[in-house]
C-alpha cells in the first residue's frame, strides 16, 4: 500500500469499521419505518432470507475486490485487470461517493440538530402537530441546516487526518460498542413500558397473509440499502484488512451486528408506538415526529430523546466516515503520492462543504425553485443514489466477482478444508453470477416503476 493507506491492525478493527460503515440512517430510521409500513414480522421474515442470499454475497464482494487488489475504489479494478477496461466502473462508484455525501451529511445534520434540541429539553410540552411543523421548519431553516450539516462534514474530517489507525479504527472500537450498549438499555427501558409486548408481537410473530410481491421487493430494497453497497465504501476497507483476515468470516460478522442493530431499532421503536396507540404505519417520520412526541409521555423525557438522537447521530457518523474515506482513499491513489493525507483530507472537508451547503440552499428560499423534473437537488441526489448508481454499481461489481475474477485471479475465494468453505465458494460465485444480478435488475426495475 501506498503512503497514507496504512492498513488496519487488528480483525476487531476491521470487523467494528466495516460494521460501523454498514450500519447507519438505513438501520435505525428506515428500517423501522419500512417494516412498519409492511407487516412487520412478515417483512422481517422476508428480509432476513434477503440478507442471508442477497446481502452476504454483495457485502463480501466489496470486501473481496478491496483485499484482493489493495486499493480503494479508483484503482481496484484497474490493478485487478491490469488494464482500464474496468476503469468505468471506479468512476460509477465515486460519482456516487460524491452525490451521496450531500445528501447524507444533510440528513446526518438533521440527526445533529435533534441531538442538541433534545440536550436543551426544546420538545417539552409538544404534540406531534407541534413537531410535525416544527421539523417542517427546521429542515427549511437555510442558516440553521447548513451550520448543523457542516458540523459532522468538519467532524469527521478531524477523525480522518489521524489516518486509518489512529483515527477510523480507534474510534470504531470506540463508538461501535457505544452504540450497541445504548441501544440495549433503551430497547430495556422501553420493554418495561406497559403495552410494549404488542409492539414485540407485531415485530417477531409473522402474518405471512402480508407478504406480498410488493413487500419482498421492499426488503430487498431494505437489505441492499441498509448494507450501503455499490458505491465501494467496503471496497476500500477491504483494501486496509491484514492479509491474514478471513473476508468471508469478516463478511458474515458484518451481516450479523447490522443485522442486531435493526433489529434492536424494531425493539425500541415498536414497543414504545404501540405502548402509546400510535401506528407503525407512520413512514419516514416516524423518528423525527412521532418518537419525540412518543418521548414526551415516557417517564424520563429528556433522557430517552437524548439518549436516541445521539445513537442515531452515532450511527450516522460511523457511515459518514466510511464514505468520505473512499474521496480521500482514492484522491491519495489519484494524485500518486504527491499530496499526502492532511492535504487530501481538508480538500475533500472542502469540497463536501461546498456540496452540503448546495443541498440545503436547494430545499429552501429561491434555490429550491431550481428543480430537475420537479425534484430539488437534495431528493434528485437522493433518489440518484439509492434506485440507480447503488443498485447498478452493486450490479456489476457481482457480475465482475463472478464472471471475471475466478478466471483471472483464482484464490479470490479461497479453498479450504473446512466443509462450509468447500461449500461457500461454489454458492457465493453461483449467486454472484445470476441471483445477485437478477435480483438487484428486478429491485431496479421496480424503483423505475415497470412492476
Amino acid at each position: 500500500m501506498k503512503e497514507g493507506h496504512k492498513g488496519f491492525t487488528s480483525s476487531a478493527g476491521v470487523i467494528l469499521a466495516a460494521a460501523g460503515s454498514a450500519i447507519g440512517l438505513g438501520n435505525i430510521w428506515k428500517f423501522p419505518y419500512v417494516a412498519g409500513m409492511n407487516g412487520g414480522g412478515a417483512f422481517l421474515i422476508v428480509y432476513l432470507i434477503c440478507v442471508a442470499v442477497f446481502g452476504m454475497p454483495l457485502l463480501m464482494t466489496e470486501l473481496l475486490i478491496g483485499k484482493q487488489s489493495g486499493k480503494s475504489a479508483y484503482g481496484a479494478f484497474r490493478t485487478i485487470t491490469g488494464n482500464n477496461r474496468w476503469q468505468w466502473l471506479s468512476w460509477w462508484t465515486l460519482a456516487g461517493v460524491v452525490i451521496l455525501m450531500g445528501f447524507y451529511f444533510v440528513v446526518t445534520g438533521w440527526c445533529a440538530a435533534y441531538l442538541v434540541e433534545s440536550v436543551t429539553n426544546a420538545y417539552k410540552g409538544m404534540d406531534a402537530t407541534a413537531l410535525a411543523e416544527h421539523f417542517a421548519i427546521t429542515v427549511t431553516n437555510t442558516p440553521k441546516m447548513i451550520l448543523y450539516g457542516l458540523l459532522p462534514v468538519l467532524l469527521t474530517g478531524a477523525i480522518l487526518w489521524f489516518g486509518v489507525n489512529k483515527g477510523i479504527e480507534r474510534l470504531s472500537k470506540i463508538l461501535m460498542p457505544v452504540l450497541l450498549v445504548m441501544m440495549i438499555v433503551m430497547a430495556v427501558y422501553v420493554l418495561m413500558l406497559d403495552g410494549s409486548k404488542e409492539g414485540l408481537l407485531f415485530l417477531f410473530r409473522p402474518d405471512f397473509s402480508k407478504i406480498t410481491p410488493q413487500v419482498v421487493m421492499m426488503a430487498v430494497g431494505q437489505c441492499f440499502f441498509s448494507l450501503s453497497v455499490g458505491i465501494g465504501a467496503l471496497i476500500t476497507y477491504g483494501a486496509y484488512m491484514p492479509n491474514t483476515q478471513d473476508a468471508s468470516m469478516t463478511s458474515f460478522q458484518v451481516i450479523v451486528l447490522d443485522t442486531l442493530v435493526a433489529l434492536l431499532a424494531g425493539v425500541i421503536i415498536f414497543p414504545a408506538v404501540f405502548a402509546f396507540g400510535v401506528s407503525p404505519e407512520e413512514g419516514p417520520e416516524l423518528v423525527f415526529v412521532v418518537l419525540p412526541a412518543i418521548f414526551q409521555q415516557m417517564p424520563l423525557p429528556w433522557l430517552s430523546s437524548v439518549m436516541f438522537f445521539l445513537l442515531l447521530f452515532i450511527a450516522a457518523l460511523t457511515s459518514t466516515i466510511s464514505v468520505m474515506e473512499v474521496a480521500v482513499a482514492s484522491l491519495l491513489e489519484a494524485f500518486g503520492g504527491k499530496l499526502n493525507r492532511h492535504h487530501v483530507v481538508l480538500i475533500t472537508t472542502v469540497i463536501v462543504c461546498a456540496l452540503v451547503s448546495l443541498v440545503v440552499l436547494s430545499m429552501t428560499g429561491a434555490w429550491s425553485k431550481l428543480t430537475i423534473m420537479q425534484h430539488n437537488l437534495f431528493d434528485v441526489s437522493d433518489n440518484l443514489v439509492t434506485m440507480v448508481i447503488m443498485p447498478l454499481g452493486a450490479m456489476c461489481m457481482s457480475l465482475f466477482v463472478g464472471w471475471f475474477m475466478p478466471i483471472k485471479s483464482i484464490d479470490v475465494v479461497p479453498y479450504s478444508k473446512r466443509p462450509w468453505k468447500k461449500a461457500l465458494r461454489p454458492m457465493l460465485i453461483f449467486s454472484l453470477r445470476f441471483v445477485v444480478p437478477i435480483t438487484i435488475l428486478l429491485v431496479f426495475l421496480n424503483g423505475l416503476g415497470v412492476f
